[in-house]
């Protein structure tokens, strides 16, 4: 496997809100694109290769097949399918080709935290390679990851169909490859509220949630914004209650680990 640490300091990582509105392909995911061509060690002339990690629930090659033509659409690279049956952990260890950035596909989202939990987890941030996460793998780039859920203590903070087949809201191990939590689909789904709960509540001490068709890209102490839509950090408020910032495309706020 080609590795990320030959472009020096610790890789990338590109969250993805969602959404697949092709006129922002090249805004939402060139980013990844560049910084893994940035760090291959292919050949002149050859386009990095990006591991699709995705969760097969049955429609795996299908589901494959939407991503393969977003990413071309956002510039040149080999996207390389790896579909994983439900309940079956990421293996860094094992993966079939030399590849340049890892990007990991939306779906259940307790599901692919299942996929990375553990040893799996750390082995894919052991790799050093750029990390893009699509809307559950997004979420799951998270220490903290919010899965699921639209309870909180049997009251609502979301609506229920943004639950991921879960009644009360649930946090679960992530990967830590970003310090802040993550939630998606936040204008469409109207998954602030939950973020919001679980700051309030002290269960997370920073949240992020991100609109469809929007990039938070994390590197070097700062989270920069792209997009059609918005970021929405949220942090405790002195006092009590929550700090809500908005930010938008080209806009950045303080993300150190």
């Amino acid at each position: 496997m080609s590795g990320g640490a030959s472009g020096g300091g610790p890789a990338p990582v590109f969250l993805v809100g969602g959404g697949w509105d092709a006129s922002v392909a090249d805004v939402v995911h060139g980013p990844f694109l560049r910084a893994a061509a940035g760090r291959s060690r292919a050949g002149a002339g050859e386009v990095p290769r990006i591991l699709c990690v995705l969760v097969d629930e049955g429609d795996g090659a299908a589901e494959f097949d939407r991503y393969d033509v977003a990413l071309r659409r956002a510039g040149a690279c080999a996207p390389v399918p790896l579909l994983l049956p439900v309940g079956r952990p990421f293996d860094a260890g094992a993966l079939p080709e030399a590849v340049d950035g890892v990007f990991v596909c939306g779906g259940l989202t307790p599901a692919y935290q299942e996929a990375f939990a553990g040893d799996a987890g750390r082995g894919l941030a052991s790799l050093g390679l750029p990390y893009a996460g699509f809307s559950a793998g997004a979420v799951v780039a998270a220490r903290d990851a919010v899965v699921g859920g639209w309870l909180v203590d049997g009251v609502p903070v979301c609506p229920a169909d943004a639950a991921e087949d879960l009644e009360e809201v649930e946090v679960r191990a992530g990967l830590g490859l970003v310090p802040f939590g993550v939630d998606v689909h936040a204008a469409q789904w109207g998954t602030s509220g939950r973020t919001a709960a679980l700051v309030a509540g002290g269960r997370l001490a920073h949240a992020v949630a991100v609109d469809e068709n929007t990039l938070v890209e994390v590197a070097d102490g700062r989270a920069r914004v792209a997009g059609l839509g918005r970021a929405h950090s949220l942090r405790p408020a002195p006092g009590g209650g929550v700090v809500v910032r908005s930010y938008g495309h080209g806009e950045s706020f303080p993300a150190p680990h």
